[in-house]
């Protein structure tokens, strides 16, 4: 009597790596408001208390996603070295600002707390402000000042046209038009800051009293 032999039983597997890239892209593709330490370990397809050995808490969760979504933040670079040309990169900065609080919603608080800030993150925003101090010619203070100036108000606003657009109730097709309606509003507006906080720093001692001065 002929016999066939069964195949060798498959062992377990590995099972999937942990690493901070990999925290990260599950973080990100979850968004800063919806990661909770269940939702992420399940992305990663591993247990909650598995992915506790690498991330102590909840916060340090969000803090490791948001860390990750700024490096990757694709800052505009100066257009040219033409003085008079501040105004138009000021204005492409604040766009980049917009676009980027709109796709990562949440992020605002990691780009404006001192204390949520990480030390990649302040070397992120202190390399930009010598690269367009040395781009337009221009002081490294009032380049500082300037580009904290735009950034602090250009999160604050462009969070809470966000923030207030996607609340309900409303179809979407109103929501559309709200929003559409706000981002007019928030860009007029930007215009106005950038206006004057290029007139006010071109003038003695500009800037210095900032109460948002960077880091």
């Amino acid at each position: 009597m002929e016999t066939t032999s069964l195949p060798p039983a498959r062992g377990r597997g590995r099972p999937p790596s942990i690493t901070h890239a990999r925290i990260a892209d599950a973080g990100i593709a979850l968004g800063l408001r919806n990661i909770t330490f269940v939702g992420v370990a399940a992305a990663l397809g591993v247990s909650h208390m598995a992915l506790y050995k690498h991330v102590a808490s909840l916060e340090a969760l969000k803090q490791l996603v948001a860390d990750e979504i700024i490096r990757r933040w694709r800052i505009p670079q100066a257009l040219g070295n033409d003085p008079e040309g501040l105004h138009v990169y000021l204005t492409l900065f604040s766009a980049s600002i917009q676009a980027f609080v709109k796709a990562h919603p949440g992020v605002t608080p990691y780009m404006l707390r001192r204390m949520a800030a990480s030390d990649a993150v302040i070397e992120k925003i202190q390399s930009h402000q010598r690269h367009i101090a040395q781009a337009y010619g221009i002081a490294q203070e009032r380049a500082q000042w300037l580009l904290a100036t735009v950034a602090f108000h250009c999160f604050a606003a462009a969070d809470t046209v966000y923030s207030v657009a996607a609340q309900e109730p409303v179809v979407d097709a109103d929501r559309a038009a709200e929003e559409a309606e706000m981002e007019v509003e928030f860009t007029r507006g930007m215009q106005a800051l950038i206006v004057g906080a290029l007139l006010l720093s071109a003038g003695d001692g500009a800037g210095e009293q900032s109460t948002h001065r960077p880091r």
